[in-house]
């Protein structure tokens, strides 16, 4: 897994808040469109600010405490977010505690059914917010599918935005290669990695960044150096600035492609 069950969001920069509470978060099961029911969690902003709402791509375990409060944690900031899990076809909806077996179901998942389910998560977003342009926010895995969403046409995405989103198809098996793929995908990108993580090289780094350069896609890659994968949630305590530093980038982001 990516971090601890109980890890949480680091802060969001006071200056970057525009609601002095966090939001409440809700549950709710979604249906796409191939008839699956799986569960989601989103949060509305009470002041919404001049930009995009937010899907949320969680890490391998799906949906759990920590993206629940990381869709407050946007909301806060003036984005209504919701964040999904990837689940649903594979397994039963008994929540994604540290008991959670995820890989088999991980390596069931493929980018396809990531984004049919991301079309659902846009509709409800869109219906409770009133929200009409959408970001992806993903992680691990999901920064992974994030890169991947902006290929699909229907989600009608305004950017996306990947925290050390996975390079190399090896490791998990159900996704192409991001580099393969990059003629596909549309901008504008940000993608922010741990300069210590031993499974995102700086090769594997180069590759997709001159892929997407040679597609004509529009992107920005930050590196954190000494920082490690999951450094914004498992290590944030070590990286405080860091951790800053990526949401600043993050909220810029998204007021970039208001």
């Amino acid at each position: 897994m990516c971090f601890t069950p109980d890890a949480v969001p680091p802060p969001v920069p006071d200056a970057l808040l525009v609601a002095g509470e966090l939001p409440q978060a809700r549950s709710v099961t979604l249906t796409s469109d191939d008839g699956t029911a799986f569960s989601a969690a989103y949060a509305l902003a009470p002041e919404p600010a001049a930009g995009p709402a937010v899907l949320i791509l969680p890490d391998v375990r799906g949906l759990f405490g920590y993206y629940r409060n990381l869709t407050r944690s946007f909301a806060a900031a003036g984005h209504s977010a919701i964040a999904i899990d990837y689940f649903g076809r594979t397994a039963q909806d008994t929540g994604r505690d540290a008991d959670f077996a995820y890989l088999p179901h991980v390596k069931l998942t493929t980018p396809q059914q990531v984004q049919t389910d991301l079309r659902a998560a846009r509709a409800h977003l869109a219906e409770t917010s009133g929200a009409t342009s959408f970001v992806t926010v993903g992680f691990c895995f999901g920064g992974t599918q994030s890169y991947f969403a902006t290929t699909d046409s229907g989600l009608g995405l305004a950017g996306a935005v990947a925290f050390y989103g996975g390079l190399d198809e090896t490791r998990l098996g159900a996704f192409p290669h991001p580099a393969g793929e990059a003629g596909r995908m549309s901008g504008p990108i940000l993608a922010l990695y741990g300069g210590a993580d031993p499974g995102i090289t700086q090769e594997l780094r180069d590759e997709f960044s001159a892929a997407l350069t040679d597609a004509g896609v529009d992107h920005e890659f930050v590196v954190y150096p000494g920082a490690p994968h999951s450094f914004f949630d498992r290590a944030h305590a070590d990286f405080t600035a860091e951790c800053a530093d990526a949401w600043r980038r993050t909220l810029g982001f998204l007021a970039s492609v208001a």
